[in-house]
């Protein structure tokens, strides 16, 4: 099986994001989706070493202690995710809760190794596997 890089896979994310949103949607969403993009590296990071993790809703939790800059990373990333599902879930008729669970569940399929993942009873656990 072929195994694609953790920053290749949330760019797609990212631009599948850019993709559900309809072309008449606020402006917002669209540059919600390129800063997601340009965070992409720190939040990999902060991913792959541990001190964040993503929940069952769509979100990065903190998994430690953060530096200033490291938290602000994490409440833009998902201050904009809120905006992106907002916008998906208008144009779906859903609910943005499930629009994150959603995304979540996409999210833990294309995890890397090591990578903290939530299940939906609350539960945390880290990916396995290995190179």
């Amino acid at each position: 099986m072929r195994r694609f890089s953790l920053p290749l896979l949330l760019s797609f994310f990212v631009l599948a994001f850019a993709a559900a949103i309809p072309a008449g949607a606020e402006d917002g969403a669209r540059k919600a989706t390129e800063r997601m993009k340009d965070r992409l590296p720190v939040v990999d990071s902060l991913k792959e070493n541990g001190a964040v993790g993503e929940t069952s809703g769509g979100y990065l939790q903190a998994r430690s202690e953060l530096l200033p800059r490291q938290k602000a990373v994490v409440e833009a990333e998902n201050r904009d995710r809120r905006l992106v599902y907002r916008r998906i879930a208008e144009r779906t008729n859903q609910s943005v809760r499930e629009v994150g669970e959603q995304r979540a569940l996409r999210i833990a399929e294309q995890a890397a190794p090591g990578v903290w993942l939530q299940r939906p009873s609350g539960e945390w656990f880290r990916k396995g596997g290995g190179p």
